[in-house]
């Protein structure tokens, strides 16, 4: 993943969005990574992943649930 400084991408805005398009590009501030900026497609098809994954283990938890497999609070807290 390409990375520019925010100064950097601040100047070349124009080029920062055209390389989102390609691909996510990685935004630093005081040589800490601060945020991606990606092309909304990317951003869709991720926001698309995340709803999947919540179902799924929602899914999940109901056939658990289902089939009588629960954990007290006390315990799943010590399992962490």
């Amino acid at each position: 993943m390409h990375t520019l400084t925010a100064n950097d991408a601040k100047r070349n805005f124009g080029e920062l969005l055209l390389s989102a398009q390609r691909a996510p590009v990685k935004i630093s501030k005081n040589n800490k990574d601060t945020a991606v900026v990606m092309s909304i497609k990317d951003f869709e098809e991720l926001e698309v992943m995340k709803a999947d994954y919540i179902k799924h283990c929602f899914e999940s938890a109901k056939e658990d649930l289902a089939q009588g497999k629960l954990v007290d609070g006390e315990t799943f807290l010590k399992s962490l």
